[in-house]
């Protein structure tokens, strides 16, 4: 008996001990689950290509993330999480390390508020692609 118990306490710590928590510091393998293979819609590309130019190099392409920033396709930056406004006050004042442990995010100079309206359409779109919501 004492053998169960032993081995469904290690269980009950292992399962604590990797399920997901804002703290957490290493994204997920896969965010939420694998990107479609859809191709990006017209109305979306000015959006993708903005992403690419001034957010990928950390968020990585496709907003998977990379080991300098997370995964922006993940349920920690669905709507009801991070809405829009937080991606603009992200992009216009940066901000401090509250979910990963990638340090903090600078301000994204040479972005208009309209550029990260396009940013943020491609965003959703991803996360909507992978299942996020």
């Amino acid at each position: 008996m004492k053998m169960l118990q032993f081995v469904g306490m290690g269980f009950l710590l292992f399962s604590v001990g990797v399920s997901p928590a804002c703290s957490q510091g290493e994204p997920p393998a896969t965010p939420v689950s694998s990107q479609s293979s859809a191709a990006v819609p017209a109305d979306l590309q000015p959006g993708e290509a903005k992403f690419t130019a001034n957010c990928s190099a950390c968020h990585g392409a496709g907003g998977l993330g990379t080991k300098q920033g997370p995964p922006l396709v993940h349920k920690i930056y669905e709507p009801n999480h991070h809405g829009d406004a937080a991606f603009q006050r992200a992009a216009a004042n940066g901000v401090k390390a509250h979910h990963w442990e990638f340090g903090n995010m600078p301000k994204i100079d040479g972005v208009t508020p309209e550029d990260v309206d396009q940013i943020i359409k491609y965003v959703r779109w991803l996360q909507h692609q992978a299942g996020v919501f």
